[in-house]
């Protein structure tokens, strides 16, 4: 098992917003984390990178007990809202990243023009993120988590904002990454995405309600449909 959380739990100051957590992530594999506003999918991700740790319970990716910094040189995070440094180009802020992974000059410098490539960005490369649209920085964002081939990927919606070309796309690129040994860890609150994972936890009010294949998740359902698993649970 790459990813295991054993018995989590996880307040912030009076008010619980993870119950129990048992969740399991395979290699090889795009697990999808879905769930309405508030269910708890982004703090689950803040503790699976390690930056919160949990009251109760227990996180391992591979062989690292979160939280824990040497952990960061195998994961790759794309948070929901950007971290980048606006007064630099995109393409600088690749290479400042890279440098934070310890990246030599000439393969970072490689590796960022094809990130940009990958992401649609190599035309506005030297321009400075003040001047990205929000879909632009999404897709920096998503760039610099790839950037120094993780082996695991964290990504909390990774697509919000972006044309459905270009979204397709990077699908495409989860699934060579998937088939390269990447594990890849998505939150989603779009179904047409959802069902694009080989897994799929459903969270809801800080539970898991459901963990399961997409197609055994939809088996569950009368009209093949991830929305009615939540309805049944009252959303």
């Amino acid at each position: 098992m790459l990813i295991e959380m054993q018995e989590v739990v996880k307040s912030f100051k009076k008010q619980q917003v993870l119950s129990n957590i048992h969740l399991n992530i395979h290699e090889d594999e795009i697990f999808g984390i879905i769930g309405p506003s508030g269910a708890g999918k982004t703090t689950l991700i803040r503790l699976l990178i390690g930056a919160i740790g949990a009251d109760k319970g227990s996180i391992k990716i591979m062989d690292y007990s979160m939280p824990n910094l040497k952990a960061l040189n195998v994961i790759g995070y794309m948070p929901q809202n950007d971290a980048l440094y606006y007064d630099l180009s995109g393409y600088d802020n690749l290479l400042f990243f890279g440098g934070m992974y310890q990246m030599k000059s000439e393969e970072l410098k490689r590796r960022a023009k094809e990130m940009l490539e990958l992401v649609e960005l190599d035309g506005d490369g030297k321009k400075k993120v003040i001047n990205y649209s929000g879909g632009m920085r999404k897709r920096l964002s998503l760039a610099i988590a790839l950037l120094h081939k993780p082996t695991v990927l964290i990504l909390d919606e990774p697509t919000v904002g972006i044309d459905p070309l270009l979204r397709k796309k990077i699908w495409d690129e989860f699934n060579n990454l998937k088939s390269q040994g990447k594990t890849i860890v998505v939150t989603t609150h779009v179904m047409d995405e959802a069902i694009k994972c080989d897994r799929l936890g459903l969270i809801y009010h800080g539970n898991i309600i459901a963990c399961d294949t997409v197609n055994s998740l939809l088996s569950r359902t009368k009209n093949n449909s991830i929305e009615e698993l939540f309805l049944e649970s009252g959303v």
